[in-house]
């Protein structure tokens, strides 16, 4: 099985298939994984048998790295459509998260004025102020919501902690217009267990709770890579466009990525 893994804190650029040219940014460490989910469906493997053993890396070097990278970006092109915080998990979990988004900014600002500014998060840590107050300076913010199904999510995101999809939906509520909802359909099945999210059992309840929710935009996408679990399978681009069709019909902008 493969797997994804970035060495340093900045990778990249890559062509997202979502966001265009983006420029990454990795917090977490550069031999493993950390991550408050463990999806089953995860490029980057599952949590214990890709145990990071470095350190975090630093404000300082963050910044460092990424400063370096945006001079040569600036001067020799591409330049970059987006930096995005995304690499090795879940990147709220960094104590400095919101300083080093600061840094970013700046940098942004100096190097590439006209890129965005986006995060890939599986947004369990938004009953944190700090992170909530970080995530608003986000041009996207993009927040994940498989499903609204407990036993969905603790078979398939399988979370490291406390998660309560309640609370994490009142949370979302909060983030409102101000988040992208990014949801992930597949079928296919784990440990023998069906992991089918297509259907209307799963997708009329998300639809609900995105009604509630009010967000700018959804992404819903399918599996792109290898996954950690072997029997996970694509969903359609015709169901995708199915779904996509009935978030629209919501009045939200809804994306599918094949």
């Amino acid at each position: 099985m493969s797997t994804v893994i970035y060495t340093s804190p900045i990778f990249g650029p890559v062509h997202s298939r979502r966001l265009g040219v983006s420029l990454g940014i990795n917090l977490l460490p550069g031999d493993g994984k950390v991550c408050t989910f463990d999806c089953v469906y995860c490029e980057c493997g599952y949590n214990q048998t890709h145990r990071a053993h470095q350190p975090l890396p630093t404000r300082q070097e963050v910044a460092e790295a990424l400063g370096q990278r945006l001079r040569e970006m600036h001067d020799e092109g591409p330049r970059p459509d987006v930096l995005t915080f995304a690499g090795n998990g879940e990147p709220t979990v960094h104590p400095d998260f919101a300083a080093i988004v600061d840094d970013v900014i700046r940098l942004r600002d100096r190097w590439c004025p006209d890129a965005k500014l986006s995060v890939l998060s599986n947004a369990t840590r938004i009953d944190r102020a700090e992170v909530r107050q970080a995530l608003l300076r986000f041009d996207n913010a993009i927040l994940k919501l498989d499903t609204v199904s407990a036993d969905y999510i603790n078979m398939v995101d399988r979370p490291c902690g406390h998660y309560d999809m309640e609370e994490q939906l009142r949370w979302l509520e909060e983030m409102g217009e101000r988040a992208i909802i990014q949801t992930l359909f597949m079928t296919g099945e784990h440990d023998g267990q069906n992991v089918d999210n297509t259907g209307d059992d799963f997708v009329q309840p998300w639809l609900d709770a995105l009604k509630r929710i009010g967000p700018r935009q959804v992404m819903i996408y399918t599996i792109d890579r290898e996954t950690p679990s072997p029997l996970l399978r694509k969903a359609s681009p015709e169901q995708l466009d199915a779904i996509a069709a009935r978030v629209r019909s919501l009045g939200i902008p809804c994306s599918a990525s094949y």
